[in-house]
């Protein structure tokens, strides 16, 4: 069974009033995350900075309101009966598996080996079934086709007509609660998030520049748009494992090719540096693809200078093994020298 029959393929073309209604479910699963305009991060850019904090949400990640939608309709329909699969590194299996279990639907999530022991073992807290295949993502997801077929279950894609609608509401969270904004970075893995973004501030009538990020290590949009083709790529070597697709989706390619102001490579060294600026300036984590808007806005600080901009934190789910190598462990980032000595630190309180 699959979810991409081409009835369905007309993805990121939905009403306002569908919108609004996605975002309604979604609230009655969770309440809107929130958006900021952090000081320090002015100081860091010299712009205008609106942090839309999706590491906020019950996953962690900003995927679950996809998810949610998605399965709330499988749920209705009945057209998951033995239960759903899918492939994920990570934040589109734990927005299945938080929806599944919602909703009373089945789900099997097939990962690369090598894959977040973290993101694996959040997955499987949340009641999924939890399958090793393949060296990447791309493999993951093929495995995931075949096991469909064989064991008569759903096959949830990472992009869908469901899933760019449940989550394009956090953008219309965001561009409704803002000023408004003169550019907003998007993180682009399989493209969900950033077709959603597009649609919403097109039916908002907003002229918001949506700028693509993408992973330096892994540019397959970046260079399908540069080639004026579907480019497939042989290795997606990322730490930031969000934004780790070899393979472009069509539809999505149509709508960022149609929509997007242009896409930012960032290296994995640059989402390093975002990671620590999250750290240091907000106090919040960030994962690889979460952090990587902000590496790919300090990146065009000079663009940007004196504007007001957006960023979405589309997700914390960083492993501690990398965050210790990324933040703790750095030795000379800032000017700082974080000293690890085992002593508490000393104490806030009035003397």
């Amino acid at each position: 069974m699959d979810g991409c029959d081409k009835a369905e393929r007309i993805n990121g073309v939905f009403s306002l009033q569908e919108l609004e209604a996605a975002r309604d479910r979604v609230h009655e699963a969770f309440p809107g995350t929130p958006q900021y305009a952090w000081p320090l991060l002015a100081e860091r850019v010299g712009a205008e900075v609106w942090v839309k904090h999706e590491n906020h949400t019950p996953t962690g990640a900003f995927k679950v309101r996809g998810g949610l939608i998605h399965v709330a309709r499988l749920a209705r329909d009945g057209t998951a009966p033995n239960g759903l699969i899918s492939a994920t590194r990570g934040n589109h299996g734990q927005s299945l598996a938080y929806a599944g279990r919602r909703f009373g639907v089945p789900v099997t999530i097939v990962v690369p080996h090598g894959n977040s022991t973290e993101k694996n073992a959040a997955m499987q807290a949340l009641g999924a079934r939890l399958i090793e295949h393949g060296a990447d993502f791309d493999a993951a997801r093929l495995q995931a086709m075949r096991l469909a077929k064989e064991q008569g279950l759903w096959f949830a894609p990472s992009f869908h007509p469901d899933l760019v609608l449940g989550v394009a509401t956090w953008a219309l969270e965001m561009f409704q609660a803002t000023p408004p904004l003169d550019a907003l970075y998007v993180p682009i893995g399989l493209g969900s998030g950033i077709c959603g973004a597009i649609r919403t501030r097109d039916l908002l009538g907003l002229g918001t520049e949506i700028v693509g990020v993408q992973s330096a290590h892994a540019p397959a949009y970046a260079r399908s748009l540069a080639e004026g083709r579907p480019v497939h790529l042989d290795s997606a070597d990322t730490m930031a494992d969000g934004l780790a697709v070899r393979i472009p989706d069509p539809d999505a390619l149509a709508i960022i090719r149609d929509g997007v102001a242009r896409i930012v490579t960032v290296t994995d060294d640059e989402v390093a540096g975002a990671v620590r600026a999250y750290w240091t300036d907000t106090h919040n984590l960030a994962e690889g693809a979460g952090a990587a808007p902000l590496a790919a806005l300090l990146k065009e600080r000079g663009l940007q200078s004196a504007r007001r901009v957006g960023v979405v934190l589309c997700g914390g789910n960083i492993d501690l093994a990398l965050f210790q190598r990324w933040v703790l462990s750095f030795q000379s980032w800032e000017g700082v020298t974080p000293v690890m000595t085992g002593e508490p630190p000393p104490s806030s309180a009035d003397p």
